[in-house]
């Protein structure tokens, strides 16, 4: 009988070792788990920061300039939208049908106008969150005469006659003596952001002064002859942040 009993409490025992460490496999499991879910919501945490740190650089840049020419909005007929675009909507003073040249009173406006919009854009804060200056020629879709020069299809005819409308603009502004003034990094800082793009007759005006194509409405061909500043900011350069980040976390 003490044979049986003694087994009886061995294997009492053995079962008491096995439940204690199904317990204590357990624990380890939870703290895992709870430690996984700290580890994300750390992560999303920092996602969120990186993106509202963008967004309000993105506001901030926009409250500036909108402070900047405050003045001048209505006096230069210019338009400041969300997306950190300006454009000004007076075609009498731009260009006239099917020509590239800055008109007088345009270049006057620019000649005040973009010296203080770059010495906003180059703040060292704004730096590091600006990817490219687009100046954006557009066009009305009336055709181009081939023997200007121009292709024949209407649509790359007005690309070659918009770009044309942004190259002037860059030119007016490589020219001017604020730029011939900045030192060579400043110059080649200018140089990497500036591009000069063609759009055509892809993105006209509505009579409102709407983009058509998003907004219907009867195209104006008087208001979509004209260029637009764009600022591209670092979009991509804060989503590849996040991505590296959320790889790190899985390896």
């Amino acid at each position: 009988m003490s044979i049986t009993g003694k087994g009886s409490e061995d294997s009492g025992s053995h079962w008491i070792s096995i439940s204690d460490m199904m317990t204590g496999l357990m624990v380890i499991f939870m703290f895992i788990a709870i430690a996984f879910m700290i580890d994300v919501l750390n992560e999303k945490k920092e996602q969120n920061i990186i993106f509202e740190e963008f967004k309000q650089v993105q506001e901030n840049l926009f409250d500036e300039l909108e402070k900047e020419f405050e003045e001048e909005f209505q006096n230069w007929d210019m338009e400041l939208d969300r997306d950190l675009s300006i454009r000004f909507t007076n075609v009498d003073v731009l260009f006239d049908e099917g020509d590239y040249t800055i008109q007088k009173q345009f270049g006057k406006i620019l000649d005040e106008f973009l010296p203080r919009y770059f010495e906003v854009l180059r703040q060292e804060k704004y730096r590091e969150n600006i990817m490219e200056i687009r100046i954006e020629g557009h066009s009305d879709n009336t055709p181009i005469n081939p023997k200007r020069g121009y292709d024949k299809h209407p649509y790359i005819g007005n690309v070659q006659l918009s770009q044309e409308r942004a190259r002037s603009v860059m030119k007016h502004f490589m020219v001017s003596p604020y730029f011939t003034r900045l030192d060579r990094d400043e110059k080649r800082q200018l140089e990497y952001w500036l591009t000069a793009n063609g759009l055509s007759y892809g993105r006209m005006l509505n009579l409102k002064g709407k983009l058509q194509k998003e907004h219907g409405g009867q195209a104006d061909p008087n208001q979509s002859r004209r260029v637009e500043f764009r600022i591209v900011t670092a979009s991509e350069k804060v989503v590849q942040q996040v991505l590296d980040r959320i790889r790190e976390s899985q390896k």
